[in-house]
């Protein structure tokens, strides 16, 4: 089911980049109307036009801004017809005030940048009030202060946004990007939502979702080719499959002794080559240095996994590639730190390698 759901949020990534990509290009060919919306107040917005397409700005004069309450149950109706028509098609911009928004400053490890995405999710109940379900959150860009990384995060309740949301769906608009005010200390705005509500080139449905569709039908023919060729070649694999078992046991009644012999052959190198986990252990205790403590350890073939607690979880990779018998140090998981806790919480794998000799 992970594996699945893995495959399907690639997917769904993917096919939402290329459609963003298209309908950048079709932004530009179109010329879409860019509308900005300032949430100034809880009850009401206002609605005023950057810029509209130059065919239309010389057939007459653009709107002029219109205040509308999106908690309406229609909304749109206090919109004149020009008002209207604008936003077909149009690109929504909403600011929302610095009062709707709750401004988080958040400090790292620089070691961690590569994490802050995943660190922040799992942390956003505890960052702000509300679930990961029921927040929009959005980050400035990390900024180096010695060796820690500062950003500021903005969220607000989503909630707060849902009747925005229904108004730009019923008016029509293509594209929509919420903002926030933080102050001028990260460039006054931080992107907490971005979407595409509907495309011109899909008939006015989700692109991305079409393309999802699309590649999603391919996928469905392929797997029913490949289980009929399964299915037609199955009978012939079966027999290819007895036919070796038998000459496999003629040459074992043949050769009796030059099997014996590479047998023990074939257990002497597995021996050799197969680390043994008190070997790991033992290696690992020389090379992991003082206050790191490992919690956890896993060896499955030539793989091992450990995850614990430590003072510095970047120099443990250094430790471990440097020792011959690891190789290929890497994080598999993000890096953390909670509160309560003397340091970082690692998961490290690597590759153990075959030797285990007097390197170590």
């Amino acid at each position: 089911m992970k594996l699945t759901e893995a495959i399907e949020r690639g997917l769904t990534v993917w096919t939402a980049s290329v459609a963003t990509a298209i309908e950048a290009v079709a932004d530009r060919l179109l010329r879409r109307p860019q509308v900005l919306v300032r949430h100034d107040r809880t009850e009401s917005v206002v609605l005023t036009i950057q810029a509209q397409p130059k065919a239309k700005a010389k057939v007459k004069p653009m709107p002029a801004p219109a205040r509308v309450n999106p908690a309406a149950g229609a909304a749109q109706a206090g919109l004149s017809p020009d008002w209207l028509r604008t936003l077909r098609g149009a690109a929504l911009e909403i600011h929302l005030a610095a009062e709707s928004v709750l401004v988080r400053p958040l400090d790292f490890p620089k070691q961690a940048e590569p994490f802050l995405d995943g660190m922040i999710r799992t942390q956003i109940g505890r960052l702000t009030p509300w679930n990961l379900d029921q927040v929009l959150y959005g980050c400035s860009a990390p900024r180096a202060v010695g060796d820690r990384i500062a950003l500021t995060l903005a969220a607000t309740p989503r909630a707060l946004v849902q009747p925005l949301l229904a108004l730009a769906d019923q008016v029509g608009a293509a594209r929509l990007v919420i903002t926030a005010d933080v102050g001028s200390a990260d460039g006054g705005q931080i992107q907490i939502f971005k979407t595409s509500l509907r495309s011109s080139l899909a008939g006015g449905r989700d692109l991305g979702r079409v393309l999802k569709l699309g590649w999603l039908s391919v996928a469905a023919t392929t797997a029913v080719l490949l289980i009929a060729t399964t299915l037609i070649g199955g009978y012939l694999d079966g027999e290819l499959e007895d036919a070796q078992a038998q000459v496999t046991r003629l040459r074992a009644a043949l050769r009796p002794a030059m099997g014996a012999t590479a047998a023990d052959g074939l257990l002497a190198k597995r021996k050799q080559t197969s680390p043994a986990s008190v070997i790991v252990l033992d290696t690992l205790s020389k090379i992991l240095p003082d206050g790191t403590y490992v919690v956890e350890m896993h060896v499955e073939n030539d793989r091992l996994q450990i995850s614990g607690l430590t003072q510095d979880a970047p120099a443990l990779i250094r430790l471990i590639e440097q020792s011959p018998q690891f190789s290929r140090a890497t994080f598999y998981a993000p890096t953390t730190r909670t509160a309560g806790e003397a340091g970082e919480r690692f998961h490290i794998e690597a590759r153990i390698n075959a030797y285990f000799g007097d390197r170590a």
